[in-house]
């Protein structure tokens, strides 16, 4: 399993990092809404795909990162079509009715505030599921090999969308139909082994580096969500064992794959078209389970913004993962300060050294407070920091049409985060 070493996997992940999604070019959107109108062949929108994959890959190597990834720039929305490609017994429902969705969940309420209480496709569970053997996620790393010499293979980076993600947003008994799946288990067995199928695919083709895109389990720090889930008289689970359960799913999912298959996860507080996000709160309320069950390598979280909370929540990570701290935002074209940002990163060391000495005196990381920073000392906050990465807190384009900022300020943002890395750690990748 990916996060069963002593130590935390380096090289991936890189020390200056972003989040996969990155703005796609005017012709590329053109020439997707020309084939939708019936303007165009999907072989031209194919060879406009190749044309912009080649170009951004150029871009990301130029200012400096390495793991590498195609900018989803064949994917409409960042969970692309792996529960409608790759898996038998889940269909696309295109005008679904609200009452297939927990309407609290929040980027469906946001969704249905800005559509006038009309929600967007959706997919379901209408047969038992099983991997199909076809991955577009495949065919997306196979043109990614082309670019790369081989020995950077293993640095792509391919993102996934998070399991749960059909069956949180939708609303308690609509995920699967009764006579399919007697219960939430048996669903996520068969769901989890389709999803372990994918990996291994990948991995047989090469890829070494994935991160899962779960806008689910960040919600579970929203104080809102957690009093409208407690209002919901259909929910069977409280709250924090529905995280749980959501948390041993993802471990299904990546149980028993090769050691040297690199899994992160970013919680994501939600990246609409124009920069929305869906929720707020602090990391306090989950990160003891988070960082100590789910058995991934690396988490990419959001620090953008004071919505997210404060570092102290680090002082739970675990000496053998690490955290990449997202402190640019991708969500305006404003640019960060340096030296702010620097010291920002600085600070999450002294919570994730305060952390280790409090694991070390048996205190089981962080004391479960979220009290001042002690004296941590040198050593600690260099050992520290060799858990610690830096990113935009968010892709750029999460959806198609992506973020309020142009295609330049998104390279200044790269290329800040790079020098933030450079700064903290001289000399890394």
């Amino acid at each position: 399993m990916p996060s069963t070493s002593s130590t935390p996997k380096r090289n991936p992940p890189f020390r200056a990092e972003h989040l996969g999604s990155l703005l796609r070019p005017e012709k590329l959107l053109q020439k997707r809404a020309d084939v939708d109108a019936g303007n165009a062949s999907p072989a031209e929108l194919r060879a406009v795909e190749d044309e912009s994959v080649r170009e951004v890959v150029q871009m990301q190597k130029d200012a400096g990162f390495h793991g590498i990834s195609d900018g989803e720039y064949r994917r409409h929305m960042f969970w692309g079509t792996f529960f409608t490609t790759s898996l038998h017994g889940m269909t696309e429902v295109k005008n679904p009715a609200t009452s297939l969705f927990r309407t609290y969940h929040p980027s469906i309420a946001a969704y249905l505030q800005m559509t006038n209480n009309k929600p967007g496709e959706s997919v379901v569970c209408t047969g038992k599921i099983s991997h199909t053997g076809r991955s577009d996620n495949l065919e997306q790393f196979e043109y990614l090999k082309t670019l790369l010499p081989e020995e950077q293979w293993g640095n792509v980076k391919l993102t996934l969308p998070a399991p749960e993600w059909y069956h949180m947003r939708l609303a308690a008994g609509k995920a699967y139909p009764q006579d399919v799946y007697a219960g939430d288990e048996e669903y996520f067995k068969d769901l989890a082994e389709a999803y372990r199928r994918e990996l291994e695919l990948l991995y047989e083709a090469g890829l070494r580096n994935v991160q899962i895109d779960d806008p689910s389990l960040a919600y579970f720090c929203s104080d809102k969500f957690r009093q409208d889930w407690a209002n919901d008289p259909d929910n069977h689970l409280t709250f924090d064992r529905q995280f749980e359960a959501y948390i041993a799913l993802q471990n299904k999912c990546i149980e028993n794959l090769p050691s040297d298959l690199h899994v992160g996860i970013h919680l994501c507080r939600g990246n609409f078209a124009g920069s929305l996000h869906f929720a707020t709160g602090s990391y306090d309320s989950i990160a003891r389970t988070l960082f100590r069950t789910l058995k991934v390598s690396t988490y990419y979280l959001e620090y953008d913004t004071p919505r997210a909370g404060g570092f102290e929540p680090l002082k739970h990570l675990p000496k053998n993962k690490n955290v990449i701290l997202g402190v640019v935002t991708s969500k305006s074209a404003e640019l960060e300060e340096k030296s702010e940002m620097v010291e920002r990163v600085r600070k999450a060391a002294e919570f994730v050294a305060e952390g280790d000495i409090a694991a070390a005196a048996g205190d089981g990381g962080g004391g479960g407070g979220v009290g001042g920073v002690g004296d941590v000392g040198k050593e600690g906050r260099r050992k520290a920091l060799e858990r610690l990465g830096v990113s935009a807190q968010c892709g750029f384009a999460s959806h198609s049409k992506g973020n309020d900022l142009s295609y330049g300020d998104m390279v200044a943002k790269l290329r800040l985060v790079r020098e933030i890395a450079d700064e903290v750690w001289p000399g890394e990748a």
